[in-house]
């Protein structure tokens, strides 16, 4: 009984040792392996490339960073709104400046259009508006200026120009300029390039071209932007 025991006891120890050297090996193996050190590497937390043309977002002063996208004319209309309202609700509760917010708002698809001046309005109103799916409420007809750009008789008239001496900037989605560019061009027979460079030197106040309003809107956010869709 006594011999059985004992050959059993050492035969339990000799395979508790065997498990326990295989265990040492293998997690050594894990350890060390090329697997394991890359995953090591993934604990880094993850920052966005930074790239020179889109330093503007970093040097609008503010302490809250918001960034509006539209697409069409009617969100157009409500960013402006919200806009409005952004500002209000930060003074009157918060007691902070204009120059506390950094607000963006994003002009692509059927909005992009409403970051062009007058001139461009009165030049190409139809083309413009046949684009933007926008026509003048009352008229029916194209617009022959920015509906909301200068104060006039429309509800959002004259919110543009406001929020611009706010220190609102808005991103222009060159894309889509260059579409309305060639839409226009096509209709008056003229040059896409022409056209592009003409409209490109009549923004708005405080606009910036970027290479697309998709785009912008994914810059913003890695710049500390919050985001809605106005709609």
């Amino acid at each position: 009984m006594t011999g059985k025991w004992l050959q059993s006891t050492m035969a339990r120890r000799m395979f508790l040792s065997r498990i326990g050297v295989g265990a040492g090996v293998v997690g050594a193996g894990v350890i060390g392996s090329p697997a394991a050190d890359a995953q090591g590497t993934t604990d880094a937390p993850w920052r966005p490339a930074r790239h020179a043309q889109d330093d503007w977002y970093d040097k609008i002063p503010g302490v809250h960073r918001f960034l509006l996208d539209t697409s069409t004319a009617e969100s157009m209309g409500w960013s402006l709104q919200f806009a409005t309202n952004y500002f209000t609700a930060n003074q009157e509760a918060y007691g902070l400046k204009e120059s506390d917010l950094a607000v963006i708002i994003v002009a692509r698809h059927k909005s992009t259009s409403f970051a062009y001046n007058d001139a461009i309005w009165a030049k190409y109103g139809k083309q413009l508006s046949e684009q933007s799916e926008y026509t003048d409420p009352k008229t029916k007809e194209a617009p022959k200026i920015n509906v909301y750009g200068p104060a006039g008789e429309t509800a959002q008239a004259g919110r543009m120009d406001a929020l611009i001496k706010k220190g609102v900037q808005f991103a222009v989605c060159s894309m889509s300029t260059r579409g309305i560019s060639g839409r226009i061009a096509k209709a008056n027979g003229l040059e896409t390039d022409s056209v592009f460079k003409e409209i490109t030197a009549n923004l708005i106040g405080n606009a910036h071209m970027v290479p697309a309003g998709v785009l912008a809107v994914n810059r913003a956010q890695e710049h500390g932007y919050s985001f809605i869709y106005a709609t």
